[in-house]
């Protein structure tokens, strides 16, 4: 399986995981999450995983240990994930803020990671266009 995945090409699955999350946002449009809300609510945190260095040195993490990122933003209703970002275990959080895309009026929950006044300046100047 793993030498038929090499020679895949991965962006066949992100259009299909694309496909999928649609569906799933479709289906839970109209849950409850114990808020009453009308806009999109989501929660952004990450987790890191510890790998074996002289396994994967391309995922060097500190001295002795190698490690990856999964990043993962969770959509309030229905609970899914809508993006998913895996990076080397040295990425900070915060600077995954720069690769999504927000809607518009939404709520976003994160940690402390993630906060970063110059950006969240950048956001509420945006407005409504981003």
């Amino acid at each position: 399986m793993a030498d038929a995945n090499e020679t895949r090409d991965w962006r066949i699955f992100s259009d299909f995981a694309h496909v999928l999350i649609e569906q799933a946002r479709s289906l839970y449009a109209e849950e409850p999450f114990g808020a009453e809300l009308k806009q999109a609510a989501y929660a952004l945190d990450s987790t890191t995983i510890d790998l074996c260095l002289s396994l994967f040195p391309w995922a060097k993490f500190r001295r002795h240990k190698a490690a990856i990122k999964l990043h993962t933003l969770l959509t309030l209703r229905g609970c899914f994930p809508t993006v998913v970002i895996l990076t080397t275990g040295k990425v900070h959080d915060v600077n995954i803020l720069d690769q999504l895309v927000y809607d518009a009026g939404s709520f976003y929950i994160a940690d402390r990671g993630y906060l970063d006044f110059g950006r969240c300046i950048g956001f509420t100047a945006a407005g409504p266009s981003l």
